[in-house]
Parts: C-alpha cells; structure tokens; sequence
C-alpha cells in the first residue's frame, strides 16, 4: 500500500470514496481480483500505517458476517485472520416475547460450522487495514475529503481543493447521509421508522455457547449476539430497539439500572447480565439511494442502501454488492471495456437488483411485522412454530441470511492465492 496524506494521482482506473469497511473490502476484491486495475481509496479521515485507525466505522459496535461474506473474506486473503477474532453464531434463537411461538436455527442442521460469525468492527478494521497496508496495488489517500464529481468525457473527475483525478471509475462508498450523492443530485428515499438502535457490550455470567438471540417484543426488536471472550468475561453484543426517548434514557442510565431494565424485558435464558460497555444510540431507517450507477459511477455500502439492524443484514448485502461489481469490472475489463463503461455498470445492477431488493424487503418487513400488534401476535406465534416443526422452511429461512439464497460472485482465482502478506 502506497499511503498519501495529501496526493491525489493525476489518474486512477477505480477511484474508491469512502475507507470503511465496504471500501477495502471492495479496495482488496479489486487487487485480488485484477491486479492489472490501478486502485485509490479516498478517506476524510486519517489512516497510519501502524494501525490506529481513526474510521469512524471501526468502532465498538459488532458485525455478524454471513457465511457469503466469510467466503469473500476467503478470497482477499484476511479471512484466515479474523477465524480466531470471531465468535461463531451456532445457534439462532427466535420468540415473541410472552407469546408460545419459538424456533431455533442451528448450524449443524445446514453442514455449516456458523450461521454468522460475530466480530467487532474496530477488530475487522484492524485487519482490513493490514491487509490493505501489505498490498502495493492500493494506494490510500488520507485524510482528504472529496469536494465534487464532475463528469467528464473519459471519466469522473475527483476534485479536492486544488487537486483533480481523472477515474475511469469512481464508487461512493462514504455510507449513510453522502454528502458526494448530494452534491451528484442523487436523492434517497428515506423511511424513519420512529425507533432508535441502543448499542453496548454485555458482560455475562456464564459462556453463550454460540447462541444469538432475536426477541421481539411490544417495543421492537432485541438481538443478543455471541462475541469473543475478553480478560476472561464472557460477552455478548446487544442490539436494542426502542422508542427514542426510552433509549436515551436507558443510554444515560447508571450500569445497575440499565442492566435490570435489560434483564426484564430479555429474561434469562442467556443467564443474568453482569456488565454493560459503552452504550451508543442511533436512529433507525430505511435509506435507498434512487440511482446505483450511472456512466463512471457506481453507489455501493450504506450509501447505496442503509437497513433495519434486526436482521444483520446490512454489511453482508453490501459485500454481496461489492463482489458483484467486481465480477462485472473484471469481465469487462477482458473485453477491453472500461471499469466505469455504462454497459459494465448496468450488468452490474442487474445481476444483483434482485438480491438487494429480497434483502431490502426482508429487512423492512421483519421489524414492521413483528412490532405490529391487534390479530398478529397469534399469526407470528404459529409462524414460529411452523417454522420450527418443518425442516424444509428453517433450511431456506437459514439459507437466506447466510447469504446462500443468491448466485455468489464469480470472483477469479490465479497462482499463489493465499493469504495476503
């Protein structure tokens, strides 16, 4: 990796916007992909090559990596990384709470060694960015922020104060609320669903065995996700949905009050909740950016699609999106098309509208469903525990959120495929 502080090359074929997770992820498919491709990530903020990283994306909260995106961390190399860093989902867990309906998903059902694997986005940044740190076909330019995308006859043109780069193709990858999108005049349309996502680490009293949780109740959803083992404690991951106000309140709360708020509303089958980490809130919504790909640009991560949490789908759709767009660039570029020729965009999206918008529906109509009330709470129960009794349907409802349900990227293999160095 070539890192930059301040330089933007005169010319570049893919021009990345945006240094989260999504952006080396598509940085290192890029280079494992297609080695011939010059490749620059753009990032507001700082990156150092010894590893401090100031992404606001790589932070305390948790990832669950499906079994698709497992296999795309593969073939970049870190995956081999992050198996020790993960804490696999064995088991799903799902109820209604005060209602008799519950089923359970297990990976051994499906032959697989997780339904998802759990990690925290500070450590897949870690090893992300020594990835990208050991790759010379990347260059990182940190920290600038990108001004204006400008069309151009052979490209977009990137400018930053002073600064131009001409890129064959340029992929907005800043996440959710671009202000690069707005400047491009690409709207979103937005669906608030009222309710906020409180975030922390749980300490536990005994080990989770791999057990993820998904509860619903009369106030939203609430996801307890096995992670990691840390100084000895056992933890989890908590995804909480609440009304605004409540969620503040509880955010704010002392440790005692917060956790026998939790416990309440959670009960016991994870056993009693001993600690709570820093706790975050954010808003919940639905975002889709109207336009995905025009000619030398392509919308890809939360700026392309933001989605409900409960399903933990989010993150694995964009690294579906991601490889896909590879696969495109990549078969393109041996027909000695362009990586940001219209033609290579438009197979692109077509090739993987259909994932995303099951993906969107899914995660849009889970939270709508299950946080309605009048006849439906005895509907969601004899749902469950169809789903529960019928092999068949817990093997589809498995295969979709291990990303198995879709056509994964044909993504090339070449001689000393292997980790990255």
């Amino acid at each position: 990796m070539t890192l930059d502080p301040a330089t933007l090359p005169e010319r570049t074929d893919v021009a990345i916007i945006g240094g989260g997770m999504v952006g080396l992820s598509l940085a290192l498919l890029l280079a494992r992909s297609c080695p011939e491709l010059s490749v620059v990530v753009i990032e507001a903020h700082a990156f150092s090559l010894a590893g401090d990283l100031e992404q606001p994306s790589f932070d305390a909260r948790c990832t669950a990596v499906s079994e698709s995106s497992r296999a795309v961390f593969e073939h970049i190399g870190v995956w081999a990384r992050l198996a020790s860093l993960v804490a696999p989902i064995t088991t799903v867990h799902v109820s209604d709470r005060g209602k008799p309906g519950i089923t359970r998903l297990e990976a051994a059902e499906q032959g697989l060694e997780g339904l998802g694997f759990v990690v925290e986005n500070r450590v897949l940044g870690q090893v992300l960015m020594a990835a990208v740190s050991n790759c010379p076909a990347i260059r990182i330019v940190a920290p600038l922020r990108v001004e204006r995308l400008v069309p151009d006859a052979k490209g977009m043109v990137i400018e930053s104060g002073d600064q131009r780069c001409l890129a064959s193709l340029a992929v907005v990858a800043e996440g959710a609320g671009s202000t690069t999108l707005e400047q491009l005049g690409i709207h979103t349309r937005v669906t608030d669903y009222g309710q906020s996502a409180l975030i922390a680490n749980i300490g536990l009293e005994r080990p989770h065995a791999g057990v993820a949780y998904e509860r619903f109740t009369d106030q939203g959803p609430l996801a307890l996700l096995p992670l990691p083992d840390a100084g000895g404690e056992h933890r989890a991951a908590l995804v909480w949905t609440l009304p605004p106000t409540q969620a503040q309140e509880l955010a704010s709360a002392p440790e005692e009050v917060f956790l026998a708020a939790l416990q309440e509303r959670f009960g016991y089958r994870a056993g009693t909740f001993v600690r709570r980490g820093q706790c975050s809130t954010y808003s919940l919504r639905l975002s889709v950016a109207e336009e995905q790909v025009r000619r030398y640009l392509a919308v890809v991560g939360n700026a392309a699609h933001f989605l409900h949490p409960v399903a933990g789908q989010g993150f694995n759709l964009a690294l579906r999106d991601v490889a896909r767009l590879v696969e495109a660039v990549v078969a393109g570029w041996r027909r000695d098309l362009a990586p940001g020729d219209l033609a290579v965009l438009e197979d692109y999206l077509s090739g993987q509208e259909g994932d995303q918008w099951q993906t969107i529906l899914f995660s849009d109509s889970l939270p709508r469903t299950f946080a309605t009330g009048g006849a439906l709470p005895a509907l969601r129960s004899i749902g469950l525990i169809t789903l529960d009794l019928v092999p068949a349907l817990r093997t589809e409802f498995a295969r979709f959120g291990a990303g198995l349900a879709v056509r994964a990227a044909r993504l090339p293999r070449f001689a000393g495929e292997g980790a990255l160095p």
